[in-house]
């Protein structure tokens, strides 16, 4: 199945428990804190399943139906590219900006699929539910989103020594039908516009912990499951004319409580097993198969971000100053950067039975790096545009008063735009760069593949050291002290100890 926009969009309407400013939500899609991110979501679909993006969006399965590329399973170098030419196609709907568009947890579960034996090796039967799961999400289209983490409460003790032992969701019973899951799990990034939540942890669980070891996927409308919904910053979205990303990307994130959520047997991947949690991440390519996705959007949102820099120097005469172009030209080496990162992904893939892989090594090499770069390219934007993107009309009905209208054409001059053009772009630059929808953008850059220290953990053990070390002992065996000590073949006098 191939869904459209109007389909995904009707799917939503499925009485799910949406908490926003203490109230239920009736309908995301027709609310006002959600409408514009659930219409995008919705002409994503629309592009996915037109005709003309069939080659490009879809892929042909093995019981020879179409489904989105997003679940594909590339068998070659050849075939991951093509699946990300597709990935790019669908992020530059949003330029990047819905880090938990659906292909993001579609790669996590596919990746998990490639890695069945490690599932199979754990439990035959949970092994089956994922496989069937797999299927099942690719053959329906569905958009899923994920929570991986626990609440944040006392970071000092393990999720079972916290004072509630179900603040983080955990396992209250189990009998011959599923799971009885209670507590909470974060980010719900999506979940507002997404038909099911894949549930577990990747944080490293202790001794002790089993109950919070689980691996599961259930429908956002699951009784007992309630979405407590952050700030929407669509909603004090005035028009898009004032804020074009927050009034339609805006993805909203949410905490999800399991207020004694039954989770049948076919939909539970790991129950209660600790080392497992970690397995079906690191030990099948899950998690650098979702982080590939990842990088492949961020490498669109820099894309998007420099352009912005690039009209910034236009727009205020500048882009012919020497400085100026040093500026650009720092930014236009770091994209390029991250882009080769996600190319040399490809290119240093590896065969794992019948699938390709992208490479580890390289791509958390750019989870480090990036998480730093972010931050500094939203800052050379800042530096670039000094007080343009922030004196700006307080909103499009000035626009609507001829006496304003007129006074904005005197003041908001430019080279290269008009004045309408000019705080156009400014408006749209503020809110890649400055508004609140900005600022949450800038968190989410730095800490969506998790803490630094982790990053660099991953790199760290990714890393081919045996290369490095091997090619240091190859030099290092090119000499030694005794070839230095020798002249014509005979030993040199060592020098005499100084009384």
């Amino acid at each position: 199945m191939i869904k459209t926009g109007e389909q995904h969009i009707a799917s939503l309407r499925d009485g799910r428990e949406v908490y926003l400013d203490g109230e239920l939500v009736k309908d995301v899609t027709t609310h006002p804190a959600y409408r514009g991110a659930v219409a995008s979501v919705g002409k994503m679909f629309d592009f996915h399943s037109a005709p003309e993006n069939r080659d490009l969006m879809t892929f042909e399965t093995e019981t020879g139906t179409r489904a989105n590329r997003i679940w594909e399973l590339p068998g070659s170098y050849d075939a991951l590219k093509k699946r990300r030419a597709g990935l790019e196609a669908w992020t530059e709907l949003h330029a990047g900006f819905m880090g938990r568009a659906p292909d993001h947890v579609a790669s996590c579960i596919a990746g998990m699929f490639m890695g069945l034996e490690v599932f199979e090796a754990y439990n035959a039967d949970r092994a089956k539910a994922l496989a069937d799961y797999y299927r099942y999400a690719r053959d329906n289209d569905l958009y899923l989103t994920y929570v991986i983490i626990n609440p944040q409460a006392d970071r000092s003790k393990s999720a079972a020594q916290q004072a509630d032992p179900y603040l983080s969701a955990g396992v209250l019973s189990r009998d011959a039908d599923g799971l009885v899951i209670r507590g909470a799990k974060m980010l719900a990034t999506g979940g507002i516009m997404a038909n099911e939540v894949f549930v577990t942890c990747i944080q490293p669980l202790q001794p002790g912990d089993e109950k919070y070891a689980v691996s599961f996927a259930i429908p956002m409308n699951t009784k007992g499951l309630k979405i407590l919904s952050r700030k929407s910053y669509e909603a004090s979205a005035t028009s898009v004319f004032d804020n074009p990303l927050a009034s339609r990307f805006d993805e909203n994130d949410a905490v999800l409580y399991f207020d004694d959520v039954k989770v049948p047997w076919d939909r539970v991947f790991i129950d209660q097993d600790i080392a497992m949690c970690q397995k079906q991440f690191h030990a099948t390519p899950a998690h650098s198969y979702q982080n590939y996705q990842a990088m492949i959007r961020l490498s669109v949102k820099l894309r998007f971000l420099i352009g912005i820099a690039h009209r910034t120097a236009e727009t205020n005469g500048v882009i012919g100053f020497p400085q100026v172009k040093e500026m650009l030209g720092q930014l236009a080496a770091e994209v390029s950067m991250v882009e080769a990162f996600v190319l040399g992904m490809e290119a240093k893939g590896a065969q794992r039975g019948p699938y390709f892989v992208p490479d580890r090594g390289l791509l958390y090499g750019a989870q480090v790096l990036t998480q730093q770069l972010y931050a500094k390219v939203i800052n050379t934007l800042r530096e670039l545009a000094g007080g343009g993107m922030i004196m700006l009309p307080s909103s499009v009905k000035d626009f609507g008063n001829p006496e304003l209208a007129s006074l904005i054409g005197k003041t908001q001059q430019s080279p290269a735009a008009s004045a309408v053009d000019k705080v156009k772009f400014y408006k749209l630059a503020w809110d890649a760069v400055g508004s609140e929808f900005a600022s949450r953008h800038s968190q989410y850059e730095m800490f969506f593949a998790g803490a630094t220290f982790v990053t660099k953990g991953h790199a760290f053990r990714t890393y081919d050291w045996a290369q490095a070390t091997a090619l240091l002992d190859k030099m290092l065996a090119s000499y030694d002290l005794a070839d230095e000590l020798t002249t014509g073949g005979k030993p040199v006098a060592a020098p005499r100890a100084v009384a």
